[in-house]
């Protein structure tokens, strides 16, 4: 029985730091009583898999394909985006920022780190910390370049702060070679960063 204990210490091993420590508080909290580790699974679940994400792609690929769509989540962006039954905590009142060749839209919450739930799901731990945060604001295209994209010179950059009352989400533009896609396919190469301001779409993550 010992080695069995000593083999499931091997595959501990395997997580990442972060991936240890939060392992290991999550284990903590279950001991103490404080969370019911069906109900931890299901929040996480909730964020990580049916929100997250891909209810964002979902809602850049509907502007991408419907024009009507996409000036109803320009002049509305709460309730194009509840026409798609998403919505609610932390998305009450949700603006799209429609990424031109003219200007390129950053995501910040320089207070704390408001982020639009219902359709990105969980914030990266980037955009929770200080550094991020604060050369945002300073440096928003050099922030972009830390991410490894480098925009034209002529395409400004116009960063929003999200606040408690309201949250971002940008829409970038549909990369060209993607004409007579369909919506899930379309879907398949919105990248959360794409919908943060600090990536682009990518056309070879395509389903």
């Amino acid at each position: 029985m010992s080695g069995h204990h000593h083999h499931d210490h091997d595959h501990d091993n395997h997580f990442t730091a972060i991936e240890a420590r939060v392992k290991a508080l999550e284990t903590l909290m279950v001991q103490k009583g404080y969370v019911d580790p069906a109900a931890l699974d299901a929040i996480i679940d909730t964020y990580e898999t049916r929100i997250g994400p891909r209810d964002g792609a979902r809602i850049v690929a509907r502007a991408w394909t419907d024009p009507a769509f996409a000036e109803r989540l320009k002049a509305d962006g709460t309730a194009a985006v509840g026409e798609l039954g998403y919505g609610g905590r932390g998305g009450e009142h949700i603006v799209a920022c429609f990424n031109t060749p003219e200007q390129h839209n950053l995501i910040v919450c320089t207070l704390c780190s408001c982020y639009p739930w219902p359709v990105l799901g969980l914030p990266p731990v980037w955009y929770k910390s200080p550094p991020y945060r604060a050369k945002a604001v300073l440096d928003p295209r050099g922030t972009i370049a830390d991410f490894g994209v480098t925009l034209p010179e002529s395409q400004r950059v116009r960063v929003w702060d999200s606040t408690a009352e309201t949250r971002f989400i940008v829409i970038p533009m549909r990369p060209a070679g993607t004409e007579g896609w369909s919506e899930e396919k379309l879907a398949s190469i919105v990248t959360r960063d794409s919908m943060i301001g600090t990536g682009l779409p990518k056309v070879e993550d395509a389903a």
